[in-house]
């Protein structure tokens, strides 16, 4: 069932009275500051957004939205928002806000609104660290429900492999508790699946016995850049699983809280985690610090509840332009292909262009299968440009110059936390077709009447 052009706007009276939470509606109280993501840039506009206090009410969201023909959306922290949501419903989760850690079973058990910078500094004493991504303030629902790609992926795999349960609410409005062994369809495409099967409103997932990682980040002047960028592509390749590492070209502008050396500088970041013994960590490294006179060496070994720190990426709302492709691989040839397009004589508008390092655990399936795909690409190429609303555009269309620049590199596909935004065939992408097929007949079976079609699977 789905609402045509000309349907009224529902009234959404009896849904309110329904709520322990809170429903706010265009125009009033509280309703941009939920319904804005932390991306600037994009301008979002649900018909109305049901604060949530507890799962039952994204239940009763998402059964009126299936009886009024509504699409719904979700966020927590507003990262990877997929469309414009017009005329959804807007669940926001950061009400969700349980963390509890069980430190005799290493497990953490979060409600759908905590942020990994929760998780961490609730691991912090008893040594326990959770597999974030790059950036902590981002949810843990959120994040790990696209697989969840971070700085010790190479050790550890993907975050979604340390799942052990979801509660999830399911587009038929029923809230449902998904293990490998009570739901294995649900719980399979809930790690991968992004947004497309139902709204994770709590999770419990495994804590590694991790206190301390060799850790940090190397940056070099603009003179250094070829040499560094050549000797990481041929530094990569022989690394061991307990390292972790990208590379990323910096144009950093002078503002508060970017350091006074690289302010208003092209400048390149090696950015390197390596999990087990820190003199090990240090000999590995070698390499890259003599590739150049380093400006900032911030590489020692730190309280794995700093991870953070290893690529400082920024907290504060933004308006953005983002890009990523994949790589099969990183040569010291494509080092210069990519100097070519996106080094300091290039002009390149972008804030950052990364290179991640993948392989090593991330490229083992695990012991139970999911819906992350492409698991064999070796390298990830993402890219961050900042600007006023009216130079996004131009910054967006240099990102997929770049891409096209690096497609004799290029792997085929996606992955779903750097494709936000890309509509229905940048989501298809995320996945190879028998995952694909699989993902748009579970949505069909939880889903019947279509509520999470923003999602973009096709399931009709």
């Amino acid at each position: 069932m789905e609402a045509q052009p000309d349907s009224p706007a529902p009234s959404f009276d009896a849904l309110r009275r329904k709520l322990a939470g809170s429903l706010l509606e265009p125009g009033g109280p509280g309703y941009a500051e939920l319904a804005t993501p932390w991306n600037r840039a994009v301008a979002t506009s649900p018909a109305a957004v049901v604060e949530a206090a507890g799962a039952q009410d994204v239940a009763e969201a998402v059964g009126f939205a299936a009886a009024n023909g509504m699409p719904v959306a979700v966020q927590a922290t507003g990262h990877g928002v997929a469309s414009t949501m017009d005329g959804a419903l807007l669940v926001h989760t950061r009400s969700l806000d349980t963390c509890i850690i069980d430190t005799d079973a290493r497990t953490a058990a979060t409600g759908a609104g905590v942020t990994w910078k929760t998780v961490l500094g609730a691991g912090h004493d008893p040594g326990l660290v959770g597999l974030c991504g790059s950036a902590p303030g981002v949810s843990v629902a959120g994040y790990t429900s696209g697989g969840g790609i971070g700085p010790m992926a190479r050790t550890f795999g993907a975050a979604s492999d340390r799942v052990l349960s979801f509660d999830v609410v399911t587009g038929d409005g029923l809230l449902r508790h998904a293990t490998a062994a009570t739901e294995p369809e649900l719980f399979w495409g809930l790690r991968g699946g992004k947004g497309s099967l139902g709204i994770i409103t709590g999770m419990e997932f495994e804590l590694l016995p991790l206190a301390h990682i060799y850790a940090g980040a190397l940056f070099f002047g603009t003179d250094d850049i070829p040499h560094v960028l050549r000797t990481w592509a041929q530094w990569c390749p022989p690394l061991p699983p307990e390292a972790t590492t990208s590379v990323a070209l910096m144009h950093l502008p002078p503002m508060p809280g970017v350091p006074e050396p690289l302010a208003g500088r092209f400048t390149v970041s090696v950015r390197y985690v390596y999990t087990g013994n820190a003199d090990d960590g240090a000999t590995w490294l070698a390499p890259m610090r003599s590739a150049g006179v380093p400006i900032m060496d911030m590489v020692g070994l730190i309280p794995s509840s700093m991870i953070g720190l290893v690529h400082s990426d920024p907290e504060d709302a933004l308006p953005a332009a983002e890009g990523s492709m994949l790589l099969s691989d990183f040569t010291a040839g494509a080092a210069d292909t990519l100097l070519d397009a996106a080094g300091p004589d290039s002009g390149s508008p972008q804030l950052m262009v990364e290179i991640r390092q993948f392989g090593g655990a991330l490229a083992e399936e695990p012991e139970v299968p999911s819906a992350l795909c492409h698991r064999q690409a070796g390298y990830g190429l993402y890219t961050v440009g900042v600007g006023a609303p009216p130079e996004l555009p131009a910054i967006a269309d240099a990102s997929v110059a770049l891409q096209q620049h690096m497609s004799a590199s290029a792997y085929d596909g996606t992955l779903p936390n750097f494709s936000s935004g890309s509509g229905a065939g940048g989501f298809a992408a995320n996945y190879t077709a028998p995952v694909l097929d699989r993902l748009s007949s579970l949505a069909r079976h939880f889903d019947p009447d279509n509520v999470f079609r923003l999602g973009q699977v096709p399931t009709r």
